[in-house]
């Protein structure tokens, strides 16, 4: 009847009201918790940096770390020029609790080719920048590091053999010959550095003051050979 449908339909308005407020309920903790996973290795990552700092993290010993070109040198291969470079990379305490608290660093190499002028400031006449990024996996305890210009990533049981992998370049194409003026000279310069630009304004503001964070290579200058 029509009063027995009435009393049916307010009991399914109320039954629906119940599970529309418990379903905006749980989205609403969803939300939360999604909000919340972006900014959790920032959090780490702060916890991390300041723990090192006041010396109680489990690795007391404060290393400040540093990156060096060690050599680096070109090579024709079949019009391009390549390089070949070994470099010094050594993480300071503070990037590396940072890496074992699940925040992945981003390495850079930037060289530069230079046309030498006789009378004239030398110009810049090429750069390349290759990316790399470092993380560290705790339920496999293992190193990733990863190309981002390619893409391609390796794996490895140690920070050291990561560290050796990215210190050693070889056969790298930087510039075609072809792009060059035939009678003009050139230097080439390579470097590398931590790029911090990635992280949150707060992490940026802590690492500008920190100086374990500053890790970047003098540049290594030589003359190409053409």
């Amino acid at each position: 009847d029509i009063a027995g449908n009435s009393r049916s339909g307010r009991l399914l308005l109320r039954c629906l009201t119940k599970k529309e407020g418990f379903l905006k309920t749980i989205m609403s903790r969803y939300s939360l918790i999604e909000a919340w996973q972006p900014s959790r290795r920032l959090w780490i990552a702060m916890l991390a940096v300041l723990l090192v700092g006041t010396g109680l993290a489990q690795d007391t010993v404060d290393r400040a770390g540093y990156f060096e070109v060690r050599s680096a040198s070109t090579q024709v291969v079949n019009g391009v020029h390549t390089l070949d470079a070994r470099l010094q990379l050594v993480l300071s305490s503070e990037a590396l609790a940072a890496l074992e608290s699940g925040v992945t660093l981003k390495i850079e190499m930037q060289m530069q080719v230079i046309r030498v002028k006789r009378f004239l400031v030398d110009s810049v006449e090429a750069e390349l920048i290759k990316e790399y990024e470092l993380e560290f996996r705790p339920l496999s305890q293992r190193y990733i590091v990863k190309n981002v210009n390619s893409g391609d990533q390796d794996s490895f049981a140690t920070l050291y053999s990561a560290l050796n992998s990215l210190g050693r370049v070889q056969g790298m194409p930087v510039i075609d010959d072809a792009l060059l003026q035939p009678d003009r000279s050139y230097r080439l310069r390579l470097r590398a550095m931590l790029n911090t630009q990635q992280y949150p304004a707060p992490l940026r503001l802590i690492f500008f003051w920190r100086g374990q964070w500053q890790l970047q290579s003098e540049w290594y200058e030589w003359f190409l050979e053409r």
